[in-house]
């Protein structure tokens, strides 16, 4: 018996995404590296334990109430390219363009080629590579990962379910282990209290925010293959908030279990802190084992950008604001295979030139920027377009789009007033892409 295909959708993609896939995207996506190492970074911003764990806390509340607005827009406009969308409805088709070239021709791809570096450069903990070698490897995994979503939906949704389960287990069992295994004590976790005013945590509380809200990132994921899913009216809010819940849930665990182990100063001074966790309770054995974890979870989460990025160069495409090959679809597959092919080798490209990191550092802040007019467009949307259907509709509206958007501006601004020069290079490549808008759009116009 052929198996069912289910008919293209008027984009011409296939609604073939459950919530298990859905769920699975964002998770996969989320958690990368940073929560096997950014539990140092918030530790050495405090001198005591419960602000430590309370940044953690905050973050996940703050990363919901922007997972709560997302699910929204998601469920009433379930289309391919996400915030390409949302933002081109709620605010004219330049500001869809602005975030689609950021996104997909800047940061998705900068950001697959750190973390394909990062998993190579964790290989190396078992096959010495030189730092070539490191490249090259980086490069392969890439191309691997576009090639295996280049066989259809199905085949790169069950690659990110299956990576992303083992990663989940993998975090559970490092949360276990410390917790359980003899090595960690309730006396490492005191001091509880700062000695400090509360008042002078304000700064510091901040600047761990900034970390912990980047670690909380990729919630958004699944909105980029909308069009993909068999019932978006309900799976796409209720992916986006379960897989950030989850998520929070997994975050604030290895935080307390990194305290429990190591203790305030050591979790501080720590450069691979849930390496020297595990090497407290399992020895050298360690080691190894969270080395297996970060290659899982780094590769996992590159599987989950690969897979979904390539839909927002499509979508724009489609809209006449790309160059038409991006729009192309996969007669039998019917994936975005040319908009995967090219995404790729510029990832790969960019992997192999080392030059990834300055357009992250460059444009990290562009992405917050975007997050908070997709909040913004909640609010005009519900009072422009109050017959919209929504099946979704954000809980704790206004306040949860109102908290983001604060938070969001907190972080341009840090960003602006902190590395001034960064913040422009990121404004002059945003503001770089409207001369192709510009071309795109004359050429749509013509055709």
């Amino acid at each position: 018996m052929k198996p069912i295909i289910a008919a293209a959708g008027e984009d011409g993609l296939r609604p073939e995404l459950g919530l298990l896939d859905a769920t699975m995207i964002n998770v996969g996506t989320i958690i990368a590296s940073s929560i096997f190492i950014v539990p140092s970074t918030i530790a050495a911003a405090f001198t005591a334990s419960f602000p430590t764990i309370l940044v953690w806390v905050v973050g996940a509340a703050v990363s919901l109430c922007g997972a709560l607005c997302i699910a929204e827009l998601g469920a009433a406009m379930p289309k391919a390219g996400g915030q390409f969308v949302y933002l081109r409805r709620a605010f004219g088709p330049v500001w869809g363009y602005l975030y689609g070239w950021g996104s997909a021709v800047v940061i998705n791809p900068a950001s697959i080629a750190a973390i394909a570096v990062g998993f190579a450069t964790y290989l190396g903990f078992f096959v010495p590579l030189s730092g070539l070698a490191v490249k090259l490897v980086a490069a392969g995994s890439i191309l691997l990962l576009t090639l295996i979503n280049c066989f259809g939906l199905r085949v790169g949704a069950l690659t990110q379910d299956v990576l992303t389960l083992i990663k989940i287990a993998a975090v559970v069992a490092l949360v276990a282990l410390c917790l359980l295994l003899p090595g960690g004590h309730l006396a490492n976790i005191e001091p509880l209290w700062p000695r400090e005013s509360a008042g002078s945590l304000v700064g510091p509380f901040g600047v761990a925010m900034i970390a912990v809200l980047f670690a909380y990132d990729g919630w958004i994921e699944i909105t980029y293959v909308g069009s993909e899913m068999k019932n978006p009216a309900r799976d796409m809010p209720t992916s986006i908030v379960a897989s950030t819940v989850l998520v929070s849930v997994l975050y604030i665990g290895v935080s307390v279990a990194m305290l429990y182990v190591l203790g305030q100063a050591r979790t501080a001074a720590s450069s691979l802190v849930a390496a020297d966790a595990m090497r407290v309770v399992l020895g050298a054995g360690g080691a190894s084992l969270i080395t297996v974890a970060v290659l899982v979870s780094t590769l996992g989460s590159n599987h989950g950008i690969v897979f979904t990025a390539a839909r927002i160069p499509y979508a724009m495409a489609r809209a006449g604001q790309f160059f038409p090959w991006a729009g192309r679809l996969h007669p039998r597959y019917a994936t975005p295979n040319t908009s995967l092919i090219v995404q790729g080798f510029w990832s790969a490209l960019l992997a192999l030139s080392g030059t990834y990191l300055q357009l992250i550092t460059y444009m990290i802040f562009v992405s917050f920027l975007f997050y908070a007019l997709s909040c913004v467009a909640v609010i005009v949307l519900r009072r422009r377009e109050p017959g919209l259907a929504r099946p979704y509709r954000a809980w704790g509206y206004p306040v949860t789009p109102v908290v983001f958007i604060l938070f969001s501006g907190y972080l341009i601004g840090n960003t602006i007033l902190e590395t001034p020069k960064d913040a422009a290079v990121g404004a002059v490549l945003l503001l770089g892409g409207l001369p192709v808008y510009a071309y795109c759009r004359r050429r749509y116009a013509q055709a």
